[in-house]
């Protein structure tokens, strides 16, 4: 056995440096096309990508896609991949979806925006609350927005001026949840670009799965609204210790706070998300990415009494912009796809296939890690799976973060893209669609394998 300084989850470093050094070489040198298109093209676009995220894949260079249907993805080389990242949740339910691209070319004929309601925006509007419940919906281009708003009715309605949130959450990049806890502290995370504010007078932080220092923060009288995922799904997944939402519910009705469910990524929970599957009860709801089958939209929904608290409000505030809403949203596309997608594409039928899809992939990816004595686990909430590179369960975003291993983690994704498997680039999520076929899943089982056969050898 390599000694712990020698090591990294359970690696020999030099054994991970030699397979890393391989398959980055492997990669390159077998995208020729791919590497003269940067080349020639990407110069005009700052740090030569058109979103900087398109800089976290581990390869050496980005991968430039040709083509995407169903779970499978063609670069300009000629690569098929089976897609296991789909857009990180965008296109969940596989690449341009029949119903919604369908709906996008009958749209596109009667016109892309004109910031009023279309029969489909009415049908939308049922869906939605057959779909997730009985809320009053608005819609949003991203859940950024959609939560970003979200937090300002929750403060105008309580008063308050606080949100809390968890150490390690996603909400998109809403200014306002991006904290942290150190030494048992909020503060600015570090490393925001041109941060000037003080993020801590408008946000606090605990620990998910830690009630009592929830109840802490509320009894503050400062908290509007506690906004949280489900699972949280940031870095490394963290799942919900028994009790914890209903302690959530209970303890934001005791201190007069609003509960805000982002189910932005855990949509991959079931038909209706994981509020619906495991009886959530939020004031507020949140869900975007693949709500309109990969075309941008997201929706938020307040119950009919914070809807009723709201419209006072709304109905007694100086005239002047609420500092909600932007033009393109809630267009007629997004209408049209958002219909499509939750009458023909979000079933029953499809979240199925998707659960015993990645319960096959999850029992897979295990058996792999038992096998090799990996000191290693895997977690599944639904469609979504993740391996992660440190023994588990974890508890809390401290946790997570700790078990982040970003050297693993980008060995292990190169080297999958190099067998033909495409994994999110943030952390080790995976995601099935109703599109992926078995014999994709084996395929990435099979890789994973080869994969670790390497790493961990004598197993």
């Amino acid at each position: 056995m390599p000694k712990p300084q020698e090591s990294v989850a359970g690696i020999d470093r030099a054994r991970l440096k030699k397979a890393a050094d391989r398959e980055s070489r492997r990669f390159a040198a077998s995208r020729p096309k791919t590497r003269a298109a940067l080349e020639a093209g990407a110069d005009a676009w700052l740090d030569s990508v058109p979103m900087h995220w398109m800089k976290d894949w581990p390869m050496p260079f980005p991968m430039v896609v040709d083509r995407a249907e169903g779970a499978r993805i063609t670069d300009i080389d000629g690569y098929g991949i089976d897609d296991f990242c789909l857009g990180d949740t965008g296109s969940m339910f596989g690449h341009s979806p029949e119903p919604v691209a369908r709906a996008i070319r009958k749209q596109a004929r009667r016109g892309l925006t004109y910031m009023l309601p279309t029969r489909a925006a009415m049908e939308a509007g049922r869906l939605l609350t057959e779909r997730f419940g009985e809320f009053k919906w608005q819609i949003a281009t991203t859940a950024t927005d959609a939560n970003r708003f979200a937090l300002r009715v929750a403060r105008a309605v309580t008063g308050r001026p606080k949100v809390l949130v968890f150490n390690g959450c996603y909400h998109g990049t809403v200014d306002d949840t991006m904290v942290e806890l150190s030494n048992g502290k909020t503060r600015t995370r570090p490393g925001l670009t041109g941060q000037v504010a003080d993020l801590t007078q408008a946000a606090a932080c605990a620990e998910f799965n830690d009630l009592a220092s929830v109840e802490a923060a509320l009894k503050t009288g400062e908290i509007a609204a506690i906004l949280t995922e489900p699972v949280m799904t940031n870095s490394c997944m963290v799942l919900p210790e028994p009790g914890f939402h209903d302690g959530l519910r209970a303890l934001a009705t005791k201190h007069g706070a609003l509960l805000i469910i982002d189910e932005t990524h855990t949509i991959s929970s079931g038909l209706g998300g994981y509020t619906a599957v495991h009886g959530l009860d939020p004031d507020i709801f949140v869900v975007g990415k693949c709500v309109a089958g990969g075309m941008p939209t997201a929706v938020w929904g307040l119950r009919p009494q914070v809807a009723k608290d709201y419209l006072a409000f709304n109905a007694g505030r100086p005239s002047g912009h609420s500092g909600m809403g932007t033009t393109l949203s809630a267009n007629p596309m997004q209408f049209a796809c958002l219909q499509a997608t939750l009458a023909e594409v979000m079933t029953a039928e499809a979240y199925a296939h998707m659960e015993k899809g990645a319960e096959r992939l999850s029992t897979g990816l295990k058996r792999v890690i038992e096998a090799h004595g990996a000191p290693w686990h895997v977690v599944r909430v639904g469609a979504r799976v993740e391996f992660i590179c440190a023994p588990g369960p974890l508890r809390n975003g401290t946790e997570a973060s700790m078990a982040h291993v970003p050297e693993v983690e980008a060995t292990v994704h190169t080297a999958l893209l190099n067998r033909g498997c495409l994994i999110a680039p943030f952390h080790n999520m995976m995601l099935v669609s109703p599109a992926t076929k078995k014999r994709q899943i084996d395929r990435l089982v099979a890789a994973f394998d080869e994969i670790l056969t390497e790493l961990f050898p004598g197993t």
